[in-house]
């Protein structure tokens, strides 16, 4: 057995952005499924190239702002910046092979099914028809052509631009070389839909038009291409006046950072490559020149979304309200007789809106508080709280503006709340606010009654029905009085609040989860803790759980995305087991059990990150109603025991398919055919093998 003091060394931890590129690897892996209808198939590519996305313009660019600075800050593992970038560029180039084989076989399945994404040349002379009237009628208003010279300098492209690189020749004298551009604005939508089965890729398109947009010029050949761009913001924040202003300075500021990464087609015309390459300047391994496939592979939400082939996706799955909720009694009223748990998306969020907006018409109300992250566009939760404020309800809300790529969203609605009455506070300077709390305080024949919804996910109705969260509803006293210290803080700036039945980051919730830990540790072999989260990060936290298991503790870890913790190593991690569950829901709960304290079930709006513990105002919520705790235990050990869409992380940091016993267990589809039982046994005995080893396993809990 190692030491503790030994439990610092680099191999005992997984690199965090190697970690991530293996979740995506895992996100591939369902659209290779073929288990899956094909259009999910695709969907899961369109995921693949969003989080790709995402991932470059923000965690690559990060590791290349820190090389070009000289920054060598590493984490547990100790790899440096342009260790992990080398990494990076190395599995990216490998695995476009895999993506483009994946894609080709999805494409050939669905022409069977008579749906086709075509180039123009591919097309009849009937469609080709089509799509010149379309390109006159729709594309030639819009699009830029942009000749490159002396007076026409390269233009600035914003962040995930996608455009033509052109090389024409004059037709009068075929001396005269012109290289040139053509944008297409990002409203364009990037497949032109010919007719009901048919579509084709804009680019395509525009490219048979050139010589329409370059007049008196031949084409000689043509790229297409796009650009990502640095797209993290970074702005010293100050009074909240200045801050909007310079947070808007800062999204303005994003479609203008470096260049990061450049994806283009496969050409050997070297002049136009150069031409090209000259103006955006990367080290060849962020450029990635493909052939096959789209160069935007989250464009392919265009077609996912076709409803003349929403058979060849899952049949919508409508989310259940079970008792004790009932959307037509009274909400504070069901949530006085005790606590309430419900499981999005099995079970409906509309409960917390019909909260919010009974809540905001109640003239028994007399303040609602609530957190917003990210709550989507026409929200209405954030128009239930305009509607109160303007009902003379005192409506406190905070809203944050550093939640990114939900900052333009959420500029309007904190703007619109102001205008309403409310007061806005626009986050804590130095800090994410990331707990999901709402409090309503209303008049009650005892005086004042506070009634709170806490949260793993944000209060945001498009995501509530395709990520798994937790909901809970409650009017415990001592629950209340925290909530109020709470927004106290949020909005009093008190720089040292401590909360007593729930835990807060960064001040509380860190020092607590070491504790749990800490406390399992002591009970040896009679330890377990089962945790399931986002990922894990921190390493305090890896190393009190590699302290845990030294001592006999059983730990599960159930972590969708990012895991830096290694398990299996000889000594050290041994009684640790992760797994990996990528499926039709994104798995976004964090649900936390510790066999030896007590209470012993808890869940929260954090991961095990240090950005979430440290950086980040966030909550932890013990479970206290013993039947509550029970089906959360339920629903871990479920998720525990899938054999179906779960994968287990090796101590070489690759993901194995967990070998499915007696038929398989799908977690997922268990909790989607048999919700109901959430409430009762779970599961019957009787039924499909699948149904049998479910009541088995969760009768073990």
């Amino acid at each position: 057995m190692e030491n503790k003091n030994s439990l610092k060394e680099p191999h005992l931890y997984i690199n965090r952005e190697l970690s991530w590129l293996r979740f995506n690897t895992r996100v591939l892996e369902e659209a290779e499924n073929t288990k899956h209808p094909l259009l999910e198939r695709l969907k899961f590519i369109a995921i693949y190239g969003t989080n790709l996305d995402e991932f470059y313009m923000i965690r690559a660019a990060g590791l290349q702002e820190m090389y070009k600075m000289g920054i060598n800050a590493v984490g547990a593992d100790k790899m440096t910046p342009i260790d992990q970038l080398g990494e990076i560029r190395g599995y990216l180039h490998k695995e476009k092979s895999r993506v483009k084989g994946c894609y080709e076989e999805i494409m050939e399945s669905l022409r069977k099914e008579g749906l086709f994404i075509k180039k123009y040349h591919e097309l009849s002379v009937e469609l080709q028809a089509k799509a010149d009237a379309h390109f006159f009628s729709s594309l030639y208003p819009v699009i830029i052509p942009i000749a490159i010279d002396a007076t026409h300098p390269f233009p600035h492209l914003n962040n995930l631009s996608f455009a033509l690189a052109v090389k024409l020749v004059d037709k009068e004298d075929k001396n005269i070389l012109k290289f040139g551009l053509i944008r297409i604005p990002r409203v364009l939508s990037r497949f032109v839909e010919i007719d009901n089965s048919v579509f084709v890729s804009i680019e395509s398109v525009v490219r048979r038009h050139i010589e329409n947009l370059f007049l008196g010029y031949e084409c000689v050949e043509s790229i297409a291409f796009k650009v990502t761009r640095n797209a993290d913001l970074i702005i010293e924040e100050e009074e909240a006046e200045d801050f909007l202003e310079l947070l808007e300075q800062g999204i303005r500021a994003r479609r203008k950072g470096e260049f990061v990464r450049l994806t283009l087609e496969n050409s050997s015309d070297s002049e136009l490559n150069n031409f090209l390459m000259s103006h955006i300047k990367l080290d060849e391994g962020d450029v990635y020149r493909i052939s096959s496939l789209p160069l935007d592979l989250s464009s392919l939400w265009q077609i996912v979304g076709s409803k003349r082939f929403a058979h060849l996706t899952y049949k919508p799955y409508t989310p259940k309200v079970l008792p004790p909720l009932d959307l037509n009694a009274n909400i504070f009223d069901q949530i006085e007789k005790g606590d309430i748990l419900f499981y999005q998306p099995y079970e409906s969020f509309d409960p917390v809106v019909k909260f919010i907006v009974d809540a905001s018409k109640d003239p028994e109300v007399l303040s609602i508080k609530m957190t917003l992250y990210r709550v989507g566009k026409n929200s209405p939760l954030v128009k239930a709280l305009i509607e109160a404020a303007e009902n003379g309800i005192q409506v406190t809300a905070l809203v944050e503006l550093k939640a990114r790529f939900d900052e333009e969203n959420n500029l309007h609605w904190a703007r619109a709340l102001e205008r309403a009455g409310a007061h806005v506070v626009y986050g804590i300077a130095g800090l994410k606010v990331h707990a999901k709390i709402a409090a309503v305080i209303r008049k009650h024949r005892d005086g004042l009654k506070q009634y709170l919804h806490l949260s793993t996910g944000n209060y945001n109705v498009q995501t509530a029905r395709i990520y798994t969260d937790i909901g809970f509803f409650t009017a415990n006293e001592e629950m209340a009085q925290d909530a109020t210290k709470f927004f106290h803080h949020l909005t009093g700036s008190a720089k040292y609040s401590e909360l007593n039945a729930l835990s807060m980051a960064p001040t509380q919730m860190k020092k607590r989860v070491l504790s749990l830990i800490e406390n399992e540790e002591k009970q040896g072999e009679n330890g377990q803790i089962i945790a399931k989260m986002n990922s894990i990060v921190d390493a305090d936290v890896i190393r009190a759980l590699y302290s845990a298991s030294q001592a006999g503790v059983k730990i599960e870890l159930i972590i969708r995305g990012i895991c830096c913790l290694r398990p299996g190593v000889p000594g050290v991690s041994e009684n640790i087991r992760v797994t990996s569950i990528v499926g039709k829901y994104l798995e976004h709960a964090r649900m936390f059990y510790f066999k030896n304290s007590s209470p012993q079930v808890y869940f929260s709006s954090a991961d095990w990150m240090t950005r979430n513990l440290e950086k980040r105002i966030e909550l932890l919520t013990p479970v206290i109603d013993t039947k509550i705790a029970q089906k959360l235990l339920e629903i871990l050990k479920l998720q525990a025991g899938d054999d179906v869409q779960a994968r287990l992380l090796g101590v070489d940091g690759e993901y194995t398919k967990v070998e499915s016993q007696n038929g398989g267990l799908d977690s997922q589809r268990i909790l989607e055919d048999y919700v109901t039982g959430v409430y009762e046994s779970f599961v019957k005995e009787q039924g499909s093998k699948e149904n049998r080893l479910a009541s088995k396993l969760l009768k073990e809990s």
